[in-house]
């Protein structure tokens, strides 16, 4: 077990992490660069809503603190790009490994802007930049793709090292991100992004459920 202190610095690292996240939520939400085309449709209304499961990656992560309630509280209803809009999401934990997954659903004009301003917006703090740029994957086995990247945060005078993914269709949208307290400023190129994107894709499946 880490040193009380450590440990305390650590969560408040993660803490921080989740901040961001759902910075880069609202970010998406409001679309501050204009909002979409429309061009991804919402033909029959909004088909999915985000879950906050109690274990993700097929158990392998345990939801440690439902964030749902900050995130909606955050969040607009309403935006340039996103429509009646509710927010999802958990912080979770995996022995030394947390990941904050949060997510929105309702209508979305343009998924593509929903994904870039949700990128953008996890550097508009200052304390965040860009490592790894974001590009897309494809699934292990197949599958819709992801936009995936490495950001370094500087949080408490120590840099993070955090990989994220973030995916969006026509009526959700859901933003992974995850530290590792066991190496927190490892070698962002040393990241395996497609790993991390088949796993987020597996996350995706679980947290993403069809509006009955």
């Amino acid at each position: 077990m880490p040193p009380k202190r450590k440990a305390g610095k650590v969560w408040g690292i993660i803490g921080a992490v989740a901040g961001m996240v759902v910075i880069g939520t609202v970010v998406s939400a409001m679309g501050i660069r204009g909002g979409g085309s429309s061009s991804g449709g919402s033909d029959g209304g909004p088909k999915y809503r985000i879950t906050v499961p109690q274990t993700l990656a097929d158990g392998e992560y345990k939801l440690a603190k439902d964030i749902s309630q900050q995130a909606t509280e955050a969040v607009p209803h309403d935006g340039a790009n996103e429509h009646n809009i509710k927010a999802a999401g958990g912080q979770y934990s995996s022995g030394t490994k947390s990941l904050v997954m949060l997510g929105l659903y309702g209508v979305i004009d343009d998924p593509e802007t929903a994904i870039e301003h949700s990128i953008n917006g996890m550097t508009r703090d200052g304390k965040t930049e860009v490592a790894v740029a974001d590009k897309k994957f494809t699934p292990t086995g197949g599958g819709d793709s992801l936009t995936c990247g490495v950001d370094v945060r500087t949080e408490m005078g120590q840099k993070v090292t955090l990989p994220f993914c973030i995916w969006a269709d026509s009526s959700a949208s859901a933003n992974v991100a995850e530290t590792d307290a066991s190496d927190l400023s490892k070698d962002p190129q040393s990241v395996d992004l497609q790993e991390f994107a088949d796993k987020a894709a597996r996350i995706r499946s679980e947290v993403r459920k069809p509006l009955s």
